[in-house]
């Protein structure tokens, strides 16, 4: 029986460093798994990991019917497929990767961030929840620089953790006038980004 599994966590806790790793496992005795990204960090067709390791993937645009990409991997034989950044994929994606499960047989394993940096939980991720057959919270978390467990992804812009803004933002910002940092609850309510 077929199942849809959403595994979640913050940023930098390696979703997609086990993505890579469920991946590389299963490809070494099968040739039926495909990867698919919904927006890498590299903006190409790549799932990447901060690690390091990288693999070619299939990139999804958020918001486009998957019809013609479930079509191709039927036509492969795919019988299981791997997803990062399933975040920002669409509620509609979601419930077509629910259909591919249900109608067709084939094991998807979705990889994400529950919440943004309102702490608001994706639309993508709230619909996983309601929805997939198991989630599971990585058991590695990225920590506050006070050592707490780091539960919020902080947007910070220009050194302010931000407070309002565009959802959805993909692309390499480890650096630069617009970051992210992990920080637990209270430094995030804060806004406090290291000792004072």
């Amino acid at each position: 029986m077929a199942e849809l599994t959403f595994t979640y966590g913050t940023m930098a806790a390696g979703k997609s460093t086990l993505a890579l790793q469920l991946c590389w496992q299963l490809r070494e005795s099968r040739s039926d798994v495909a990867l698919w990204t919904f927006g890498d960090r590299s903006a190409e067709g790549m799932v990447t990991s901060r690690i390091g390791i990288e693999a070619a993937a299939e990139a999804v645009a958020p918001g486009e019917s998957l019809e013609g990409p479930i079509a191709q991997l039927r036509a492969r034989g795919v019988a299981t497929l791997v997803v990062d950044e399933a975040q920002f994929a669409t509620v509609g994606q979601v419930d077509e990767l629910a259909v591919l499960v249900d109608e067709h047989g084939v094991d998807v394993h979705a990889f994400g961030l529950s919440a943004d940096f309102l702490l608001n939980v994706f639309p993508a991720s709230a619909r996983l929840f309601a929805i997939a057959d198991w989630c599971h919270e990585l058991p590695l978390t990225s920590s506050c620089w006070c050592g707490q467990k780091g539960r919020c992804n902080a947007r910070v812009v220009n050194g302010v953790v931000a407070r309002e803004g565009s959802q959805f933002v993909t692309g390499d910002v480890a650096d630069g006038a617009v970051h992210y940092q992990v920080l637990c609850r209270t430094h995030y309510r804060l806004g406090q980004l290291a000792p004072t």
